[in-house]
């Protein structure tokens, strides 16, 4: 494992991949102005067993960036994985709708921490390294009735816990505590920047 100083800016910038499909990834990762490829690094994400949260998204992100990077190894790759941590059990997606309803029944009320995980890798350089934001989420007592009018409006059965929190999701929540605003929705941007600057893409 190595890191590096922010780039010379005689040095050029390093082609940059996101080894994800998802499009919240994908949104959060254009803020930044930056060119880069959307590749599916095609993990297979079943937790082991006794594993972790945040052990599991860590372990996942890791694994999503390796794998496209050895198809691009002149390439940095960017690695990541969510999963909702409730009382030490992981939450993953839905998938359906009844998942989704069962989900948020039992998070009503709770507090829930969203494990979001970062790894960037560069295989010619030999650069990996990796960091995990952990959001605090304290979700507000949810009528069944709140709970079937917001997963009829916004169907998040692509998101960790069922919920998101960029769109109507919001009004699910009582409060975030958080030191990384865009880790909840899917990509800790700080984090990201502070780790392929290092890896040698640059952003101004």
């Amino acid at each position: 494992m190595t890191t590096a100083s922010d780039p010379s800016s005689d040095t050029p910038s390093r082609a940059l991949i996101l080894g994800s499909t998802s499009r919240y990834r994908h949104e959060l990762l254009s803020r930044l102005g930056v060119p880069f490829e959307a590749i599916a690094p095609n993990v297979d994400e079943t937790p082991r067993a006794g594993e972790k949260p945040a052990d599991l998204a860590l372990r996942l992100a890791i694994e999503k960036a390796r794998h496209v990077a050895q198809r691009h190894p002149q390439a940095v790759v960017i690695g990541s994985d969510q999963v909702a941590d409730l009382a030490g059990e992981p939450l993953g997606k839905p998938g359906t709708h009844e998942r989704a309803v069962a989900q948020l029944r039992r998070m009503r009320g709770q507090t829930v921490v969203f494990q979001t995980a970062l790894a960037v890798v560069c295989q010619a350089s030999g650069f990996e390294h990796s960091d995990i934001a952990a959001v605090r989420v304290v979700f507000r007592d949810l009528s069944d009735g709140e709970i079937e009018r917001y997963l009829l409006a916004e169907q998040p059965y692509d998101c960790a816990g069922s919920a998101k929190s960029e769109g109507l999701g919001i009004a699910l929540l009582e409060r975030i505590d958080n030191d990384d605003p865009t880790a909840l929705v899917g990509l800790p941007l700080i984090r990201t920047c502070r780790l392929i600057r290092a890896a040698g893409v640059k952003l101004l």
